[in-house]
Formats: structure tokens, C-alpha cells, sequence
């Protein structure tokens, strides 16, 4: 079946919750806005999150070993359009933010409430514009009741990277033109 008008009008009557994932790696650090992501296993607790081939943060979530997992509540639209419109192939999306080192270097936004610190255990790449990245959490914080932040809300906005900037093959990575 694959997609299509069908399955296109499915998924968006899911209306999934939005995070900003993010991660650091060789003196880099990236974040970006994700749709994709769920809890996978009960015990032990797994999150996996699916970034997009095209964004700067996935380049650097390959060699990371840890991720941040920012939960956005109903009010967090800025943070949103700041990490799902501006690349970080061009900007720092962190300037001006409060930020510090999580576990492995992962970048933490502690003014998000809710947040995952994971380690990083398991790529799946089955050739799709996203690769599946499964985590262990290594910190968590839940502070008060979480409003999720739905794509409806942001579904406006205009990706720093259109997923059909990935590199081809669809696995390639550091000789596509226009990355670092």
C-alpha cells in the first residue's frame, strides 16, 4: 500500500505530541523539531525517536551517545519554530537559550519541564526519509502536568530542511554537497 491520499489522511488525524531532540557530537551540537517518536518498551524502558536524514541533528546523532528528548507543552510553540524552521547547518539554534551538558554531552533545555536524557542503543535504517533511534532513558524529568504540544499547532511551519534533501543514496552521509 505504502502512501498515499489514504494513508496521508490517517496519520494526520493522529495528531502526534511534538519534542525537540537533540545532540552533540566532536564539539557540535544540534537539536530539531520531531513528530516521530514513542515509547517501545516497557522493561526496559525504551523511547525511540525517528529523525529525519536530512536534518544536521541526525548527522550528529550517528556519532552521539546520548540524546536529549524535550517534551513540549501547548505553550512552547517559539521553542518549536526555532528547532523545526532554522537548519543547524547554518545557525546555532541553541544561542540565547539556557542550555547545559547532559549525560554524554547531550544538550539539556531545562526550561522544558518535561525531558528525557537517553543513551543512545540501537539505529534502524530500513531506507526510508527517517531513521528509527532507539534510547534508553538515563534521566528523567516530569515536573507538573504535561499539555502536549500537537502538530496541528505547528503543522504552519516551514522545515529548515524539506525531507526530500536527504542524501542519495539515502544512506550516504559526509559527501553530500553542502555538508559539513
Amino acid at each position: 500500500m505504502g502512501t498515499g491520499e489514504p494513508f496521508d489522511a490517517l496519520m494526520a488525524m493522529l495528531d502526534p505530541s511534538m519534542l525537540v531532540v537533540t545532540a552533540a557530537a566532536g564539539g557540535e551540537r544540534g537539536g530539531c523539531l520531531v513528530g516521530f517518536h514513542a515509547q517501545s518498551s516497557i522493561a526496559p524502558g525504551r523511547y525511540t525517536v525517528w529523525l529525519s536524514k536530512a536534518n544536521h541533528t541526525y548527522r550528529l546523532a550517528l556519532r552521539a551517545t546520548h540524546l536529549g528528548l524535550h517534551f513540549l507543552d501547548r505553550d512552547a510553540s517559539a521553542l518549536a519554530e526555532r528547532f523545526g524552521t532554522l537548519t543547524g547547518d547554518e545557525v546555532d539554534k541553541f544561542a540565547g537559550l539556557m542550555v547545559r551538558a547532559g549525560p554524554g554531552g547531550a544538550p539539556e533545555l531545562p526550561t522544558c519541564r518535561h525531558r528525557m536524557l537517553s543513551r543512545r542503543i540501537a539505529l534502524l535504517d530500513e531506507g526510508g526519509d527517517h531513521v528509527c533511534v532507539v534510547t534508553e532513558p538515563v534521566a528523567v524529568t516530569a515536573d507538573g502536568p504535561l499539555t502536549p504540544l500537537r502538530l496541528s499547532a505547528v503543522a504552519h511551519l516551514r522545515p529548515g530542511h524539506p525531507a526530500a534533501e536527504r542524501p542519495h543514496p539515502a544512506t550516504a552521509r559526509a559527501d553530500h554537497p553542502g555538508r559539513r
